[in-house]
């Protein structure tokens, strides 16, 4: 195994009229939903990544409006990056993905209400973050845990 290797993985938050775009899928044992997103194939940019996940998972043709936080999970093998960007919707309705890319299927896509995060497993700090606009939007924020994910 190359001790260099990465994998990088991109999501993405659809925020409109106060509610957020979310997506239910097994990640773990503490958390049924998660944010759309995946991981970035070789030779993919990072937007054009997130715009075929969103399509894939969610039925949504959207574009990246702003890089939110680059945060890392480094225990993981191998270890990861996540980036996350705030998405704007171009065009679409948000449908029931088919799975037939997903290594870990998707049973339903939601938009919820911000407040209501805590009640799909996010935690409070993620929520906050959410709900404050994003401080400190386009930086680094360390370990995945920093971000409340």
């Amino acid at each position: 195994m190359d001790n260099y290797l990465l994998r990088v993985r991109v999501t993405g938050l659809l925020i409109e009229d106060g509610h957020i775009l979310i997506v239910q899928q097994r990640v773990s044992s503490s958390r049924n939903w998660s944010l759309p997103g995946g991981k970035v194939e070789r030779g993919e940019a990072l937007d054009q990544a997130l715009i075929r996940e969103m399509k894939e998972e969610t039925g949504l043709e959207v574009r990246v409006s702003k890089l939110l936080y680059v945060c890392d999970l480094p225990e993981a093998d191998p270890s990861i990056i996540h980036i996350s960007f705030l998405l704007e919707r171009l065009s679409g309705e948000i449908v029931q993905p088919s799975n037939e890319f997903e290594s870990t299927p998707i049973y339903e896509v939601r938009m919820v209400p911000i407040q209501a995060l805590p009640e799909y497993g996010f935690s409070e700090t993620f929520t906050n973050l959410v709900l404050n606009g994003f401080p400190e939007a386009g930086s680094y924020r360390g370990h995945k845990s920093q971000m409340g994910l």
